[in-house]
């Protein structure tokens, strides 16, 4: 029979501990999510798993399968596509709608177009993109589930490349930041493109609508949209210093109220949320006593670096024990599983994570082991 044991650790200030999640913060968008880049802790959501209409947001997920093509080698920055009738009727300058001002049967470069979907947020240059890839939009639709189901988007569903109203054309707040998570990390060498102010482009300038990067220190992404169905929205990043958060936000009714929320939001988890560093890679955390060993104990170590979210009113609330099955018999391997760590707040437990042996820890030949079993029935230990 084993036993349970555990060691208790005492966790500094200058330590990581977990979010505590729900806050008292308030939104008047219908939706929202405020992630962190690095841990993924969600510091604030509202109705962020519901589908919605996401508007020129959606633009965010033909540039990523068109800068995983480039990545793939299958197509080059300095390639041209060519504008259909289709594309200049349906997001050209006669549509009414956002453009990059294409003109019929123009040979684009690649890299223009990007910035076209960027910063002038063209319906042209998307509908270009979709035909030169795929062939048509509705099969560059179908190229863009396929991206997202790999991905892990559970809640969208895309039917253009555009983002123009589509019954069934729906994301939800959350995917889009995981969607805005993938593009920082997957594509640095693009990333830059994103806080550009503006773009000129057939004698036309236009610039970017990203209220954030024009009031905010570190605002560096990501994209804009609006239609009367999704109101005003806004999938935005800021970076300062070593963090960076990522928030979604749809449904607000003007471009002010746009730019106020966004700005209060990120502005707020700056403020109230901070990364800590629980534990180093391989930092040892006890020295666990196994039956049968070469050796009489095995340090026991975390695998990797910890690091988590937390409000900074609460961090000192946290606390750790290591727990642990007796005995451990060896053989024991290295990078084997020899225990656990359980994150505390106060007396709720928040998280496990693994323990493992930081050595081989060989077994006791026979006679070694018989003298071992004569001192425990002699001594009891």
């Amino acid at each position: 029979m084993t036993n349970k044991n555990f060691l208790l650790l005492t966790l500094t200030a200058s330590l990581i501990a977990l979010s505590t999640g729900a806050s008292a913060y308030e939104t008047k968008a219908k939706n929202a999510i405020l992630l962190d880049y690095d841990t993924g802790a969600y510091l604030f959501t509202k109705n962020h798993q519901e589908k919605i209409a996401p508007a020129s947001m959606s633009k965010l997920m033909t540039v990523y399968v068109l800068l995983q093509k480039i990545k793939e080698g299958e197509i080059s920055l300095e390639d041209t596509f060519t504008v259909s009738e289709n594309a200049w009727r349906k997001g050209g300058a006669a549509s009414g709608g956002s453009t990059m001002f294409l003109k019929i049967n123009q040979e684009v470069k690649v890299e223009d177009l990007i910035k076209g979907i960027l910063i002038q947020s063209g319906n042209d240059a998307c509908i270009v993109v979709a035909e030169n890839i795929a062939g048509s939009e509705p099969e560059f639709a179908a190229l863009l589930n396929e991206t997202a189901e790999k991905m892990g988007l559970k809640n969208a569903h895309f039917e253009n490349a555009t983002g123009l109203p589509h019954p069934d054309h729906k994301i939800s707040v959350e995917d889009l930041s995981l969607l805005a998570r993938h593009l920082i990390h997957d594509f640095p060498e693009f990333y830059p493109i994103f806080k550009q102010k503006e773009f000129t482009y057939n004698g036309i300038k236009q610039g970017n609508r990203n209220p954030l990067l024009y009031s905010l220190k570190g605002a560096d992404g990501l994209k804009t949209g609006h239609t009367d169905e999704a109101g005003f929205c806004l999938t935005g990043s800021v970076e300062r210093g070593d963090r960076r958060l990522i928030e979604v936000v749809a449904g607000l009714t003007s471009m002010k109220e746009r730019a106020e929320e966004t700005e209060s939001l990120i502005t707020w988890g700056f403020a109230s949320f901070e990364n800590y560093k629980f534990f180093n890679k391989n930092q040892i955390m006890a020295e666990l006593p196994v039956w049968y060993g070469a050796k009489s104990t095995v340090e026991a170590v975390v695998p990797d670096m910890v690091i988590r979210t937390v409000k900074k009113s609460t961090k000192n609330k946290y606390g750790a024990k290591v727990v642990y099955d007796t005995p451990l018999s060896a053989p024991i391997f290295k990078g084997d599983k020899v225990g656990e760590i359980v994150i505390t707040y106060g007396e709720e437990e928040k998280e496990r994570l693994p323990l493992v042996a930081k050595e081989d820890i060989a077994r006791m030949g026979a006679f070694n082991r018989f003298l071992a079993n004569l001192k425990y029935f002699a001594f009891g230990k």
